[in-house]
């Protein structure tokens, strides 16, 4: 608008910057290929994180995430593995009086992770008076249960197991329990 009210003619657009009228979008379609693309989008990151369940339930970071997920979608997650998590509450290993050459290592044990795990391997290691190694071997759950194990172990829960074993040679003083 000038001095005298009179509207100032509107500057034209050149015609190579001229969007065509039937080229504009209508707003409802705008918003409805928007959201198109985010909803696309969200499938995507669905589809990326239920492909990687297996990476991604090993970290404790990222299981929840991926546990909420695939509880709708009926996917299964991998066991949780933490070996460090299981603790030693009681150990004792002794000579059998009944049997004259056999130990045996009695444990009992807790899962402190956050989630149920699989029955661990046992390692059981026996050591002699100077340190050095006696013997090692790792029994499996079928070994030291007496039949395959049924279930996981829930988080906070014990189990204590017994196994006889041949003693490598005599005056072994020292023993371990680790798990695998």
């Amino acid at each position: 608008i000038d001095a005298d009210d009179t509207p100032l003619p509107r500057p034209r657009t050149p015609a190579f910057a001229r969007v065509p009228r039937a080229a504009r979008t209508p707003p409802r379609r705008r918003a409805l290929r928007i959201g198109a693309i985010v909803g696309l989008a969200l499938l995507l990151v669905v589809q990326a994180l239920v492909a990687d369940r297996a990476r991604l339930g090993a970290d404790a970071r990222w299981r929840p995430v991926v546990a909420a997920l695939c509880a709708p979608l009926g996917c299964q997650l991998p066991a949780w593995r933490e070996p460090a998590a299981f603790t030693v509450l009681a150990r004792d290993v002794r000579p059998r009086a009944d049997r004259p050459g056999v130990l045996r290592a009695t444990a009992t044990f807790r899962n402190d992770a956050r989630w149920p795990q699989p029955w661990p391997a046992l390692v059981l290691t026996l050591s002699d008076l100077d340190g050095q190694t006696a013997g090692a071997r790792v029994f499996s759950p079928r070994e030291y249960l007496g039949a395959a194990p049924r279930g996981t172990l829930a988080s906070g829960q014990s189990a204590s197991v017994a196994l006889d074993i041949v003693e490598p040679q005599a005056h072994v003083v020292a023993f371990t329990f680790d798990f695998r």
